[in-house]
């Protein structure tokens, strides 16, 4: 055993190194990682579903697997460009889950250096605690014997850290932090990616303002990020004469300061956010906001809830649209690259047990790498065709860039020869088709479709208004989503993706999808545009509501079959909805209104219009209004025969 002088001394020799290595490794473009401690907590008591192994935990095994999830954080980082990610190690079934997240108004250089530093201090903790969690003001880090990554809220945990400066004119500058946090509240677990980062004046103040940022770990629920923000809000109460605040828990962090501590062009724009929770709760908003606000918000609220919108063009609720850096396709991040032979071993030389399912492009197979992590394997069809490198090429560099909750992360890839493999991460309940059409048809709930078609409309937001620039998915369907341990979706294989250019409404090209899921104008005329995925999840949606397949026909009685869209078509017409709903579905465990209004949405979506279709962003808006207007009606299909 070192003595602690020896100890400390070579911890501090490490930390040194790792910074200088990331200097060094990152040109020196290190700003402000804001690395300043708020909280190191260590859990010696190990309450997990991985506890019951550490009883053998020597300290050095433990040393051994935290290392290796640490550097698997520190990889994600680095070469996907990512604020978010996870990683698991396991040896000697001692299992570590590794967690890390840091503000996304950090530059990538600065959130790996507030990383480096977190990883050292970190391991404060002894080498028999079964977990621990540290927070910065830039970042957060925490490893746990036991993957409960969706824990939001921990009394034991959360807390709050008042500034040591009070400003003595304080009602002005009190009134106006009680607001901002408030206003984030509502917004940031409405907004993908659950971060928001606001400047607002204080008034008549000679140019003070509130900077104010707010975050949930990406791996909660909606309601997981309401109830965490809740708790954190709650706890500012005792700071709001201060010039700056922090308080956070399990699942959240946020933070306010009369001093920038974010560039201010990186603000977020959650007006829209904050209208959203107005139309679906207006009881709730006027409870909480104060003075005159009250009235101006109610009174924006309702003209924008009741402007008609125009017969030529209808009008939907808007989203803002994140400002695009829009850079080349050759500047995009490239993945991490595996060894052939290490995956060869994992899915045990492609073998059939292994096999996933088996697409037009070719087959997936699950693998066991040999630190213990599960991953999906796609394995390329093996010939040689332009075709085939374009896919693998479109593929590895449009996924390796992307990240959102709502979209499969792609691992990496692997080229030898001929051969072209691409790893993703796996999901263990497979394809949402299994689930609506296969042999575990009746076990998804209403509130399990609900959430797959919310996230699925939030992952297609992401590729159509949030990223560097507009990606259209062409192959929506249900084998293309899958689903994780929590039911949640995660849209999948971006072989067919293509890239829109800001300077254009849509590409000719020729068709490569799947018919029935593809839209008119681009199965007929080539006509590609991001309203070709919008028409492709309006379809989605009609078959997670009705559990039939949209080239099912169907024969009632003497009736002439209708294939699904145009049996949607019609119910709707008539006032029968409710018809379409799956017989599998308990009638008590959904609402009727609401399972009506989003038939009325996939209707909008499928319109033989694509100018008339609404943008996914919208999409998502009418989803988590309570009613849709009745001026927003959809007009028909163009209803092709599918054979």
């Amino acid at each position: 055993m070192q003595p602690p002088l020896l100890q400390q001394k070579h911890l501090l020799f490490f930390l040194l190194n790792i910074i200088t290595w990331s200097w060094l490794t990152l040109d020196g473009v290190v700003s402000d990682p804001q690395a300043n401690l708020v909280r190191l907590w260590c859990d010696q008591d190990g309450d997990g579903d991985g506890s019951i192994y550490w009883t053998k935990n020597d300290g050095s095994i433990l040393k051994g697997i935290l290392d290796e999830t640490l550097q698997d954080l520190r990889a994600q980082i680095q070469n996907q460009n990512q604020h978010f990610t996870t990683a698991q190690a396991v040896k000697a079934n001692i299992p570590i889950y590794g967690l890390f997240q840091c503000r996304n108004y950090l530059s990538i250089a600065d959130c790996l250096a507030c990383f480096d530093v977190a990883a050292v201090n970190i391991r404060n903790c002894s080498t028999t605690a079964y977990g621990a969690r540290l927070v910065y003001e830039g970042c957060f880090l925490r490893y746990d014997s036991s993957k409960h990554f969706d824990l939001a809220s921990e009394v034991e945990w959360s807390d709050i850290r008042c500034g040591n400066h009070t400003i003595i004119d304080s009602s002005a500058l009190a009134s106006t932090v009680q607001q901002v946090l408030r206003n984030l509240d509502v917004a940031t677990p409405r907004m993908s990616g659950f971060y928001a980062a606001t400047k607002t004046p204080v008034p008549n103040s000679n140019g003070l303002n509130v900077y104010a940022i707010a975050q949930c770990v990406q791996t909660l629920s909606q309601s997981g990020c309401q109830n965490c923000m809740k708790s954190v809000s709650e706890k500012f109460q005792t700071c709001l004469t201060n010039s700056n605040a922090e308080s956070y828990d399990t699942g959240c962090f946020m933070r306010y300061s009369t001093a920038s501590f974010f560039a201010g062009n990186q603000t977020t724009d959650i007006n829209h956010f904050l209208k959203q929770a107005g139309s679906s709760n207006k009881g709730a908003i006027i409870g909480i906001v104060i003075g005159s606000l009250v009235l101006v918000l109610i009174f924006l609220m309702t003209l924008f809830a009741w402007i008609r919108p125009r017969r030529s063009q209808r009008e939907f609720p808007k989203v803002k649209q994140l400002e695009r850096d829009v850079t080349g396709i050759s500047k995009l991040k490239a993945p991490v690259n595996y060894n052939y032979r290490d995956l060869k071993s994992a899915t045990k030389n492609f073998s059939i047990e292994n096999k996933l399912g088996e697409g037009g492009f070719g087959a997936v197979y699950k693998g066991t790498l040999e630190n213990g992590k599960v991953v999906a394997v796609k394995k390329l069809t093996l010939r040689q065709s332009k075709r085939m490198e374009e896919e693998f090429e479109s593929e590895v560099k449009l996924i390796s860039n992307v990240h959102h909750r709502n979209l499969v992360r792609l691992l990496g890839c692997c080229c030898k020869g001929d051969e072209r493999i691409l790893v993703y991460e796996y999901m263990e309940k497979t394809s949402l088709d299994k689930f609506i059409f296969g042999k575990k048809k009746g076990s998804l709930n209403w509130n399990h479709r609900w959430d797959i078609i919310l996230g699925t409309a939030r992952g297609l937001t992401y590729l159509h208004e949030e990223f560097h620039v507009c990606i259209i998915h062409r192959d929506i369907k249900t084998n293309n989503i899958l689903l994780d341990d929590d039911l949640q979706p995660k849209i999948a294989d971006f072989g067919l993706a293509k890239l829109l250019p800001e300077d254009k409404s849509h590409l000719s090209t020729r068709f490569a999808g799947t018919l029935g899921y593809a839209a008119p104008e681009y199965a007929i005329h080539g006509q590609l545009s991001e309203k070709v995925d919008i028409y492709s999840y309006g379809v989605v949606v009609l078959e997670i509501i009705s559990g039939k397949r949209n080239s099912e026909l169907k024969l009632d009685g003497d009736e002439e079959g209708e294939f699904l869209l145009q049996k949607a078509w019609n119910l709707y017409r008539k006032g029968l909805h409710l018809k379409l709903i799956d017989d599998t579905l308990d009638p008590n465990d959904y609402d009727a209104e609401e399972v009506k209004k989003i038939i009325k949405i996939a209707l909008l979506c499928t319109q033989a219009s694509a100018e008339l279709r609404p943008k996914m962003s919208e999409v998502v808006a009418l989803l988590q209004q309570e009613c849709l207007s009745e001026d927003i009606r959809p007009t028909m299909p163009i209803l092709i025969e599918i054979k």
